[in-house]
């Protein structure tokens, strides 16, 4: 079966409080219902981890190899500043979706950067909660496509 993890990073534990302007009131806990409904329904696996801290991210990144058949990763902040993620991902060669909520490109400046963008095979920002099923959808379909 078809194995997919969604990583989220930092600050993303607060969804749903934090800031509902700009992310909305959805939580991170209905996201993940939300994406396992989806995930029975195209009938692949779905792993859902958060962490605050660069390194755990990594850690999950490296375990995923060999786990997991693709990686959706909401980054946060560490999107524009982690070249560790980047490296986690490249060296790991796990087809990677990046997923932001808002959009990043009609933000601050330094959100435009991205070290993420770089290794990934899409990116997907700007839909809010809805973002997470799109790139399920997206990365069920770019796995099926590669083999």
């Amino acid at each position: 079966m078809t194995s997919i993890l969604i990583l989220n990073g930092p600050n993303l534990n607060l969804l749903g409080t934090r800031q509902p302007e700009v992310y909305g009131s959805t939580t991170l806990s209905d996201i993940e219902a939300q994406c396992n409904a989806v995930a029975a329904e195209l009938g692949i696996g779905l792993s859902f981890a958060q962490s605050n801290a660069e390194g755990a991210l990594v850690d999950r990144i490296h375990d995923a190899r060999g786990t997991h058949d693709g990686l959706i990763l909401n980054a946060g902040a560490y999107t524009h500043t982690s070249i560790a993620l980047m490296d986690a991902i490249s060296s790991t060669e796990i087809p990677t979706i990046e997923l932001h909520l808002s959009n990043i490109h009609a933000r601050e400046d330094f959100r435009h950067t991205s070290y993420i963008a770089r290794v990934a095979v899409g990116v997907i920002c700007g839909f809010g909660a809805h973002g997470y099923t799109l790139a399920l959808h997206a990365m069920a379909r770019h796995l099926k496509a590669a083999t």
